[in-house]
């Protein structure tokens, strides 16, 4: 074997070893993103049920309430738009995909 297919033969040794590292390195990317995906999806459950207790909250304050005042207070309009943000988002996500 002359020098030059002795170098060939690194070379493409060399190849495979760096193919092998692409794949396991495209793996433990992978699995980041499926980890962090995982956590939006957990961190968006966590958001829409507590949107779903902010707007009963809501409801229930504005039952007990006596409607003599003419203006809502800030606090009731942030509120009020939590329970439709959540109603809102609730529908998306069972009108999401894998619901066919």
């Amino acid at each position: 074997m002359n020098s030059l297919q002795s170098r060939k033969q690194l070379l493409i040794a060399e190849s495979e070893l760096n193919r092998a590292q692409l794949v396991e390195e495209w793996v433990t990317m992978a699995e980041g993103v499926r980890s962090v995906t995982d956590r939006a999806k957990s961190f968006a459950s966590i958001a829409s049920s507590a949107a779903v207790l902010v707007a009963g909250l809501a409801a229930f304050r504005r039952g007990k309430r006596a409607q003599a005042e003419s203006k809502p207070s800030w606090l009731q309009t942030i509120l009020r738009g939590a329970g439709l943000i959540s109603e809102i988002w609730l529908a998306f996500r069972w009108l999401g995909p894998g619901r066919d």
